[in-house]
């Protein structure tokens, strides 16, 4: 706009000129295109100054001394412990989703689990209804047949069983692995963040997992069994109690 103008200013004479109009009217004309000119040449060199009293001089030079000393300005200026920050934080991540994923999959064998047992327990039900029902048509004779059907049904259905809880407990150990190296590499980072470039770049977080595995206490491998595989054993039991239950009922 301020090059229009100099242009129009330039080229007044051509502009403005024309024999209808008065030469009064044509110096009113000129004097206002001046006017405007000069405020636009005032406003481009306008400088704004704005006052600071010298306890908010000081406050923002300490908040900028507060930065520059800070660990993390540190650790952007140097380029292996910056190096370092952003691998560990990458490394972090990756094992908060593999934790993620391994909870997900526990979830879903443990539903798995309790369906097969609600099978397990409505089929035997559902049995246990024909076979009160056909015990009176003296049926004993035949009592193995039911038994055998019953027996392999439950060694099928205890067998699944026993295959989720296995990779229920494989995957809680792995569980278990990664949560503990995930806590030392978060120890690690926060260390590193709080050191700055005073951090030792020789340290791995693989001293926090056999710090903490240590310390682990050591159970009877006979009881951890059973306490794990609980279910197995409640199943089993079970079972062992519905093949005299098949010839009781077809013979009683």
């Amino acid at each position: 706009m301020y090059e229009a103008l100099s242009l129009i200013k330039k080229k007044n004479s051509h502009l403005i000129f024309c024999p209808l109009l008065g030469s009064s009217l044509t110096n009113l004309i000129s004097s206002f295109l001046d006017l405007i000119f000069t405020s636009m040449a005032d406003a481009q060199h306008q400088v704004v100054e704005i006052l600071v009293d010298g306890d908010h001089q000081k406050q923002m030079i300490s908040t900028i001394s507060a930065i520059q000393d800070h660990p993390l300005m540190e650790i952007s200026e140097s380029p292996g412990h910056l190096l370092l920050l952003k691998l560990w934080q990458r490394e972090e991540d990756l094992f908060g989703r593999r934790i993620a994923r391994k909870e997900t999959r526990m979830d879903t064998l443990t539903r798995e689990i309790f369906q097969l047992c609600l099978f397990f327990f409505a089929f035997h039900g559902f049995f246990f209804t024909i076979l009160f029902t056909s015990s009176q048509n003296n049926s004993c004779q035949k009592w193995w047949i039911p038994m055998l059907v019953s027996l392999s049904t439950c060694c099928m259905m205890i067998l699944l069983v026993q295959m989720k809880l296995c990779r229920y407990w494989k995957v809680y150990g792995q569980l278990q692995r990664e949560r503990v190296e995930n806590r030392a590499l978060t120890r690690c980072i926060q260390e590193l963040r709080m050191k700055g470039a005073s951090f030792d770049l020789s340290k791995e977080p693989g001293n926090g997992k056999r710090m903490k595995s240590s310390s682990v206490e050591i159970k009877w491998k006979p009881v951890t069994w059973c306490c794990r595989y609980r279910i197995t054993i409640w199943l089993v039991c079970v079972m062992g109690l519905a093949v005299p239950v098949c010839r009781f009922m077809l013979c009683a």
